[in-house]
């Protein structure tokens, strides 16, 4: 059975599309007036993937000018997320999960803690990590982490919806995965389990029994 559980943040516990306009319009508006150095198509596109991709990855990804780059990550960094986010219809199962859960998220220390403060679930989790994905990845924080606290990695599952991101560090480091997938976006992608939403955690987990779902 498993006990453990690093979680992702974004596109796992929440969705960012329902939300958009809370987290996205002050980020938007702040591009909107900057010479990006690309085409509107690709700004276009660019924008689409901001709602699942870290803003550094698609800055870079689309050439976005370096100083408007470095405009954003200061606005990005000094961001707090001021209203009420709502959490997926399903998160309900990850609640339910009994053992440790820890929150794994990419990005900036006061925009993330913020989210979860908006989203109401801080009480949900022993720990939250913010990770600067600038500095270090998540295979590295999820590796310290497993050190410092002494883990058993047969007792972990990862959580999250990016392919190439927890789910990939996961299997790197010979944990199991479940990939969130609603879009079918990573049909391909190598992991443990996955699904379209997360009813199936109690009996991957091994809770079943103590679900009342």
């Amino acid at each position: 059975m498993k006990h453990i559980f690093f979680i992702d943040l974004d596109n796992t516990i929440y969705f960012t599309k329902p939300n958009e306009k809370i987290l996205m319009s002050g980020l938007y508006n702040l591009l909107d007036q900057e010479d990006l150095g690309i085409s509107d198509h690709d700004y276009q596109s660019a924008k689409k993937e901001m709602l699942r991709t870290p803003f550094l990855k698609v800055a870079e990804k689309y050439g976005f000018d370096k100083g408007v780059t470095e405009r954003t990550v200061e606005f990005l960094a000094n961001r707090e997320v001021v209203e009420p986010l709502q959490t997926s219809e399903d998160y309900h199962y990850i609640k339910a999960l009994e053992g440790r859960k820890f929150i794994f998220t990419a990005g900036f220390p006061k925009q993330q803690l913020s989210k979860v403060k908006m989203l109401g679930i801080a009480d949900d989790f022993e720990s939250v990590f913010v990770i600067d994905v600038a500095k270090t990845s998540k295979k590295e924080a999820f590796a310290e982490f497993i050190k410092k606290e002494n883990l058993n990695k047969s007792d972990i599952l990862i959580i999250g919806d990016d392919a190439e991101s927890e789910i990939k560090f996961g299997l790197e480091l010979g944990i199991e995965t479940f990939l969130l997938d609603p879009d079918h976006l990573h049909p391909d992608a190598e992991t443990t389990y996955r699904g379209t939403d997360l009813s199936s955690l109690p009996e991957i987990t091994g809770q079943k029994k103590r679900s009342s779902f």
